[in-house]
C-alpha cells in the first residue's frame, strides 16, 4: 500500500478512500493509482457514454415523443 500510494504521489488516506471508491476523492487521484496499476487505458471505457446504460435510458426517455413540423403558410 505504502509503494503504491508513494509511486501515484498520493497519500495512503487517499489511496484508502480510492479503494473504497469514495467519490469525494479528485479523479486526477484515480488516474494517477490506474496509471501505477498499468490500467490507465481502462478509465476512457468507464467514461464511456455507451458503457453508461442509466444515462442511455434516460436521455432516450427525455427524447421528444413526437416531432411537429411548422406548416408554411
Amino acid at each position: 500500500m505504502n509503494l503504491l500510494a508513494n509511486r501515484a504521489k498520493i497519500s495512503r488516506v487517499t489511496l484508502s478512500k480510492i479503494e473504497k471508491g469514495d467519490p469525494s476523492v479528485a479523479i486526477k487521484y484515480y488516474a494517477s493509482t490506474l496509471k501505477m496499476l498499468g490500467l490507465l487505458k481502462n478509465l476512457e471505457e468507464v467514461a464511456a457514454a455507451k458503457n453508461d446504460g442509466v444515462g442511455i435510458i434516460i436521455e432516450e426517455e427525455n427524447l421528444p415523443q413526437r416531432i411537429r413540423h411548422k406548416r408554411k403558410k
